[in-house]
This record gives C-alpha cells, structure tokens and sequence, in this order.
C-alpha cells in the first residue's frame, strides 16, 4: 500500500527503549533496558482508596469534561511544593497539568519550535526529548556533559553561535548519565542563558528521587523569567496514571493551554482528582523517602559489584538520585554487541546510541536498577562482567 505520510513523521525517530522493551517481556529475561519504577512501590491500596472516595462523593463531576490547565487544588499543591522546598515563587496559573511529562515536551515544542530552529541538547540527552522535538523539525545542536554538569565554556559558544531557541537539560539524575548539576553550574548554565534570552526546558522527572539530603534548587530559581519545569507524578506516584505538568511563566502557559486545547482538550480528569485525594490522604514524603530508600540500596549495590567484578577499562557513573547508571566501555566495544551478547544469557541493557541524536555513543549503555531485585542485580552484574572479561572484538 501507498500512504501519503507527512516528512515529519517519516524523519521522526522510533523509540528505542520502547522497541527493545518488546523483547524483554518474557518473564526469564532480567532487564536492566528500561527505566520503570519498582512495581511493588506503587501504593496500590492508598491508590485504590483514593478512587473510591472521589467516585463515591463527586463521581458525576470527576467523570465531566473540565478546563485545560488542570484541577485547581492539584495545581495549588505543585506550586505549594515549589515554593517550600526551593523558595520559588510559583503560583497556581503558572502550573498546567499534562498527561504525563512527554507530553509536556510536546506542547513545548509545538508551542517554541519553527522548522530549522536551532534546539540544545546534553549530550547524551534524553531520547523521549530528542523524538517529540524532532517532530517540528529542529536542527539539534549539543553541548557535552562533564561529571557536573554540562560543559559551560562550550555552552557559551553554542548560545553565542547558534542562538538556540532553548536549551533542554535534566540536572537531577540525568537520563541517561545519571549525572547531577553542582550548585556552581546551575547558577553557570542559568547566567549564561538568561544574559542571552534563552529558554531552559529544565526536565525534573528525577528531582525528587535523590540519594543524599543535599537540596539543589532548580536552574529556574537563577533565571525565573526564561525557567520552563516540567515534572511528573510517573516516579512518586504511578506512571500508568499519567500526570506531569508545566511549570513556566503565564505568557508560556497561555500559549500552551492553546496548544493543548488543539491537541486533547484537557489532561485525564479522574486521574487528576485521585492522585490529588491521595496527596491529601497520605504522607506523600515519607512514601518518597522510602521509594529512595530502596533505590539507593539497589544502585549501591549494583555500583559495588560493578567496581569489584568489571575491568578497570569500563567506567561508570556514580549517581546521586534517579534510575541509571551510565557506562563506558572500553574502547573498540560496541554496545550493540553487548546488547545481542547479553540477551543470549536473558539479561537485557540499553545500547547508547540512541541518545546521540548526531551519532556515537557506540560504547556506552544505560543501566537500570530501580526495576531489578537485588537477586537479579547481582545476577545480572555477574553476566555483564563475564561478558566483559571475555570479549573479543
């Protein structure tokens, strides 16, 4: 068959992860590919109850249609949490609600990108990021990623050279490198940018999963006025519920609400009132600080044996929060090798390459190690150190 296809959809990118997370659903298969939070963290009982209690009480009002930036009170508690813990001064209409945070970058998009416009990058940078923006045609540009943060010398050149219509980064527990932004480059990055009028889409997704007691404030605090956040529920609460939001400045919000008013009306009423009964409901701190918890213990775990059992030529991250760790492989390996060797023994890892929107990242791979037990961590670890230990190219 012939399909008059658009060039936007034909130069957009298929998701990696989501194509290699169709051969690791067998049961047998441990895997490290994708990155899902752990399923037994998912209150399933607080949950429930919270559907319940709204379906009982306001059932024919939470099953209506309802406005485009999202339930009052479930903006009102984002802002709150903003402000509290960072000293930002964020208020309920600078906040809309998203169905999950891909589609915030999305809406950005739609809303900020004309074709060809330049768009930064990390580098490695987030693969759901590079696919939605690829879809309005930018030119993507990248600026490289150091052990804290990006590299702000070549951040300068790149907004002088290229003016770049915004810059998108993660500073907390990057995907995929796990790396998180110092003090000294949040406030480097946000200098840099707000002297040039360029927009920072600062992706907050792992902000609140963090290792240490350690408060890093947003790159936004430094630069209010050209700060864009986008977080998510996906990590804190349950990802198949799909709640994320944008937090940026009204005139940004407006125009998002417009685009997402073209695109689906409003974000899932219901979810959007269950998950703000169950914030009223629960400690939702104590339930991160347990989520935290264990995910420090599998990554602590997962970074000892790595440090014991693989050769010195492989290197990897040491994160501070998130899901990943990032590795390095020695030169001449190739990830997808790995990735084909791995799986002959049931074990599935992420190959780098699709971070590099511009090529590389042939030996490097992201490792998961919130969706793993212990026992298949350790299993796991103990299959990539064979590999390594017996590669030959």
């Amino acid at each position: 068959m012939k399909y008059g296809f658009s060039q936007r959809i034909m130069k957009t990118p298929k998701s990696f992860i989501r194509e290699i997370l169709k051969v690791t659903q067998r049961p047998e298969v441990i895997s490290f590919a994708g990155g899902l939070p752990n399923p037994a963290l998912i209150d399933t009982t607080g949950i429930g109850k919270a559907a319940e209690k709204v379906i009982r009480e306001d059932g024919a009002n939470v099953l209506q249609y309802s406005t485009t930036e999202g339930y009052l009170p479930l903006r009102e508690f984002i802002a709150d949490r903003y402000n509290k813990r960072y000293g930002l001064s964020v208020t309920p209409n600078e906040i809309l609600i998203t169905n999950g945070s891909q589609q915030s970058l999305d809406l950005l998009g739609k809303i900020l990108i004309d074709k060809d416009d330049a768009v930064l990058l990390e580098r490695p940078g987030y693969l759901g990021a590079i696919q939605s923006f690829s879809l309005y045609g930018p030119e993507f540009v990248s600026v490289d990623l150091e052990d804290d943060g990006p590299d702000t010398e070549q951040l300068a050149q790149i907004v002088e050279q290229e003016c770049p219509k915004f810059f998108y980064g993660i500073p907390n527990s990057q995907n995929p490198s796990g790396i998180t932004y110092t003090t000294e480059k949040r406030k480097a990055v946000a200098k840099i940018l707000d002297d040039a009028d360029t927009i920072f889409i600062e992706d907050d997704a792992y902000g609140e999963l963090k290792f240490t007691d350690e408060v890093l404030a947003p790159v936004k605090k430094y630069m209010p006025d050209y700060g864009v956040m986008t977080g998510s529920f996906s990590k804190i609460v349950a990802p198949g519920m799909r709640m994320g939001w944008v937090c940026a400045p009204e005139e940004i919000i407006d125009k998002v609400a417009t685009a997402k008013q073209a695109s689906d009306l409003h974000s899932n009423y219901l979810s959007q009132r269950i998950i703000s009964q169950y914030l009223a409901d629960n400690d939702i701190d104590a339930k991160i600080a347990n989520i935290c918890a264990v995910y420090k213990e599998r990554c602590d775990l997962m970074v000892k044996l790595m440090d014991e059992l693989f050769p010195p030529t492989i290197k990897h991250t040491y994160p501070k929060g998130g899901m990943f760790v990032w590795l390095t492989l020695t030169k001449g390996m190739s990830s997808m090798k790995l990735f084909e060797l791995a799986m002959e023994q049931n074990l599935a890892v992420l190959p780098g390459n699709p971070f590099y929107f511009d090529g590389g990242g042939d030996n490097t791979a992201r490792i998961n190690f919130s969706n793993a037990s212990p026992e298949n961590i350790q299993k796991g670890i103990e299959i990539l150190a064979k590999i390594f230990n017996e590669w030959k190219a």
